[in-house]
């Protein structure tokens, strides 16, 4: 017979495989950028002072300081990348919500055979590269464009419309890349519902659109919440479509990060940046994440 306990190294190292993956290539680059972000520039390499002094021969003296994080809330340039980055990841996870959830809700509801193919075509742009999908998005809304042609053609439009290098471009960049993480969890959780309680609401007397919002609605919101994060905490911090699609105006926290730390080399600062943005996201996720436990919990309690 098999002593009690005999298995629970085994266990053990296999939980710590993955605990010890994110302990190598997470923890500690957080630490040291964190460590980083306390230091003062220099011009140098590496462009930073050392956060201990060994001079003084006795204890080591604290050389950081904490005007990296103040400067982060004196600066209007930094202040309105944070709110702009806000509002363009919020407003983008909405429409992928809008544009999504018809879309799960059409897969959920179509023949089990069916159900494969539109799934891999909602999957198939994971299939190019993430950059070549933005550059392709350049040639479509560029003044010269397949887009303008388009309507030229069609005479909708005499002259062309300005969307390359604006707000538009961006949201409609950040809509196309990030609308799979929407539609997949709604997907899961909405071809999971049972069917019948659409049918015992249609004997009761509801519409289909009473039906919708009393019953699959109200059971869909774990993959409203999971999909909403999925899409909005990589957008807030996103670099290539602003850079690409935006113009001047468009100042995300992505991209101001950039310029502070390959184009000014202000290590310090850039590393600051990094660690409020992190920390603004984890309250956020948080919240999320217990929304989406009470919700997964009321589902199973009805």
């Amino acid at each position: 017979m098999r002593a009690p306990g005999d298995g629970s190294w085994g266990r053990r190292a296999l939980v710590a495989v993955p605990f010890a993956w994110l302990g190598v290539f997470f923890l500690v680059p957080f630490l040291i950028v964190a460590a980083i972000s306390f230091a003062q520039l220099r011009i140098g390499a590496p462009p930073y002072e050392p956060l201990l002094d060994w001079s003084t021969g006795g204890l080591p003296k604290f050389n950081g300081t904490f005007d990296n994080f103040a400067q982060l809330f004196q600066d209007d340039l930094y202040v309105g990348a944070y709110l702009q980055s806000l509002k363009i990841a919020g407003l983008s996870t909405l429409m992928c919500l809008l544009v999504g959830y018809p879309m799960a809700l059409a897969i959920a509801r179509a023949r089990p055979e069916r159900r494969g193919t539109m799934l891999m075509l909602v999957i198939l742009p994971f299939w190019t590269s993430f950059l070549i999908r933005v550059y392709a998005w350049m040639g479509i809304l560029a003044d010269q464009g397949l887009l303008n042609s388009f309507l030229r053609w069609l005479g909708v439009i005499d002259h062309p419309l300005v969307i390359l290098n604006t707000d538009i471009a961006v949201y409609i960049g950040i809509v196309y890349s990030y609308l799979p993480y929407m539609i997949l969890p709604l997907y899961a959780v909405l071809e999971r519902q049972d069917l019948s309680l659409l049918e015992a609401a249609a004997d009761l007397g509801a519409r289909p659109w009473r039906a919708f919002l009393s019953v699959t609605l109200p059971l869909s919101l774990p993959g409203v919440a999971a999909g909403s994060a999925l899409v909005f905490i990589p957008a807030v911090g996103e670099y290539v479509i602003p850079d690409l699609l935006g113009g001047g105006d468009t100042n995300m926290l992505g991209k101001a990060l950039w310029d502070v730390f390959a184009t000014s080399r202000d290590w310090p600062t850039a590393s600051a940046l990094a660690i409020a943005l992190l920390a603004a996201l984890v309250l956020p996720l948080a919240l999320i994440q217990k929304l989406q436990r009470r919700l997964e919990a009321a589902g199973e309690e009805s």
